[in-house]
């Protein structure tokens, strides 16, 4: 009998490590978009920390990781990620006017050493945030 549920249990674990973390078994929860000085900084980067960074994005847009997008400040957001003990950081912000679906828009990056992220940098994606929104109403 135990032999059995011990079997049970691998099969159920092995059930979730294949299909549990499968995003196309998942709904993606937003759209992203990648402004001009965020492909500008990942285009500079080694490629494995651009595949990393990259893949982080498409992860988030699936799962709920403060790990991976945190909010920041307000309407602020970050997309995260570590690499060589530098912290590659992604702000951004959302976009929700549309009722169909949720976009949110990368302002800029920064790489740093600390966690904690300068108020120059979130007043920035603020500024871009702003511009942003003022150009949509526009169209």
């Amino acid at each position: 009998m135990l032999y059995k549920s011990f079997y049970i249990l691998i099969l159920l674990a092995i059930f979730v490590y294949c299909f549990g973390n499968n995003k196309y078994l998942m709904q993606q929860k937003f759209e992203i978009i990648l402004l001009e000085e965020v492909w500008t900084l990942l285009n500079n980067l080694d490629e494995k920390i651009k595949d990393k960074i990259l893949y982080n994005i498409e992860k988030a847009t699936y799962v709920n990781d403060p790990k991976l997008f945190k909010k920041l400040d307000g309407e602020i957001w970050e997309f995260r990620a570590k690499y060589r003990r530098l912290q590659y950081r992604l702000l951004s912000f959302w976009d929700k006017t549309d009722s169909y679906h949720t976009v949110v828009v990368s302002t800029h990056g920064i790489i740093k050493k600390t966690d904690r992220v300068p108020k120059k940098e979130i007043e920035k994606a603020k500024q871009i945030m702003k511009r942003y929104f003022e150009q949509k109403k526009k169209n």
